[in-house]
C-alpha cells in the first residue's frame, strides 16, 4: 500500500512507501492527514523529485456495484470498490407527493408555479445523481494522485430494432453515459479520456488469464476492479510480452457507499397522535454541527455524527452505518472533518 503525497501548495506528488512516509513524519519533513479514510502525507520541505509518471483510472460501472482501480507502469496504488448511486429518482417522486398534499391541508407550503425546467435541456435527477457520484470518486482520486488518463468501460443500452435513436435519445443509461463522458473531458482534456467495448475488455482480460466472478455483490477485486484493473493496465503498459504476463499486483479493496441523508425531506410520512408530523431531513443539527461529520468518541472511537434527538443529543454511527447510540453529549467527543461517504473495510482478496 503505497501512501499519497502532496507538496506544500497541495499539488499532488508521486506516491511513497509507508516506510519513507513515516521517516519524512519523524523528521518533521512531513504532516500526516486523512483524506476519506486514506492516509496521506503533505511535505513541509520543497519536494527534490517532481517528476511525474503516467497514472490511469480504469473504471468500471455497474448497476449496483463499481469498481475504480489506480495504477501506473510498476504499481497499483489503489483499488476502490463503490455502492452504485440509487433511487434518487424515487425520492423525488416522494417528494413531490408529500409537497402536493401539504397543499391540502392547513400547514406551509409551496404554492404550485409554473415549471421552470420545462423545455429546458436537462437530465433527470435520477441519473444525474448515478452519474455524478463517479465524478466525485474520480476527483476524490485526482487530489490523492496525479492522475493524468481516465478510461471508462463504454456501456450501451439495449435498443430495439429500427428505434436505435429513439432508444439512445431518451434511455437514462445512454443520457448519463454522454454527460459523464463531457464532464471528464472538460475536467482531464480530451485525449485522456478513454472509452473501451466491454467485449474489448473480455477479450483482454482472457488474454491476461483473469477470470471474473459472478456474484456482482462480492467485496472481491474480482468482481468489479478485476476490469478496471485490466482498462488501467492496458494504457500504462501496453501489449509488449512483459506486459501481458503481468499479474495485479495489489488485489487489496477499498469499499465505500454514498452516505444516506434524507434531503428531499421535511418531516415524517406518518403523522403522530393529533395529525402531528415530526421533523424529518436536512442535514443541519446544532451548533454548527451538521450530519455526517467525523468525530472521536471518548468511547466509540472514530464515528460520525447521524442525528439528534428531542432532547438534543446525538446519534452516533460506525463508518460502516451501524448505529452505537442515540444519546451522545456534544462533550464526550471531538469535532474532526466532515465525510463525503462512509467506507466499511478494506481486506486482500483471492481470486476464485
Amino acid at each position: 500500500m503505497f501512501v499519497p503525497v502532496v507538496d506544500k501548495n497541495q499539488n499532488t506528488l508521486m506516491p511513497t512507501k509507508p516506510s519513507r512516509a513515516r521517516k519524512w513524519i519523524k523528521s518533521g519533513k512531513a504532516t500526516p492527514f486523512w483524506k476519506n479514510g486514506i492516509f496521506c502525507v503533505r511535505l513541509n520541505v520543497d519536494a527534490s523529485d517532481t517528476e511525474l509518471q503516467d497514472i490511469a483510472v480504469g473504471v468500471d460501472p455497474g448497476s449496483k456495484k463499481e469498481g475504480f482501480t489506480v495504477k501506473s507502469k510498476a504499481h497499483t496504488y489503489l483499488n476502490v470498490q463503490t455502492d452504485a448511486h440509487k433511487d434518487i429518482g424515487k425520492k423525488v417522486e416522494k417528494r413531490r407527493e408529500l409537497r402536493r398534499s401539504r397543499r391540502s391541508r392547513k400547514c406551509p407550503n409551496r404554492k404550485n408555479k409554473t415549471n421552470r425546467l420545462a423545455n429546458k435541456e436537462r437530465i433527470p435527477a435520477g441519473t444525474r445523481a448515478r452519474w455524478d457520484w463517479k465524478l466525485r470518486i474520480l476527483e476524490w482520486l485526482s487530489k490523492l494522485y496525479p492522475v493524468s488518463k481516465v478510461i471508462v468501460e463504454d456501456i450501451k443500452a439495449r435498443t430495439k430494432p429500427d428505434k436505435d435513436r429513439w432508444n439512445q435519445s431518451f434511455s437514462p443509461l445512454e443520457v448519463g453515459k454522454k454527460w459523464f463522458v463531457r464532464e471528464l473531458i472538460n475536467r482531464f482534456g480530451v485525449g485522456n479520456v478513454l472509452k473501451y467495448e466491454g467485449t474489448w475488455t473480455y477479450a483482454r482480460r482472457n488474454a491476461l488469464g483473469l477470470e471474473k466472478l459472478k456474484d456482482k455483490l462480492s467485496d472481491s477485486f474480482y468482481a468489479h476492479c478485476v476490469d478496471s484493473w485490466v482498462m488501467a493496465h492496458s494504457v500504462v503498459n501496453g501489449d509488449s510480452k512483459k506486459a501481458m504476463s503481468m499479474k495485479p499486483d495489489n488485489t487489496e479493496v477499498f469499499c465505500i457507499s454514498p452516505i444516506p441523508i434524507a434531503r428531499r425531506n421535511l418531516h415524517r410520512e406518518q403523522p403522530k397522535k393529533g395529525g402531528i408530523r415530526s421533523r424529518y431531513g436536512g442535514t443541519i443539527l446544532k451548533d454548527g454541527l451538521v450530519k455526517n461529520t467525523l468525530v472521536k468518541h471518548v468511547k466509540y472511537g472514530l464515528t460520525r455524527l447521524a442525528g439528534i434527538n428531542a432532547k438534543g443529543l446525538f446519534s452516533i454511527y460506525s463508518l460502516d452505518g451501524k448505529r452505537l447510540t442515540t444519546g451522545a453529549k456534544q462533550s464526550d467527543f471531538k469535532v474532526l472533518t466532515k465525510l463525503n461517504f462512509q467506507y466499511s473495510r478494506s481486506g486482500h482478496s483471492s481470486q476464485a
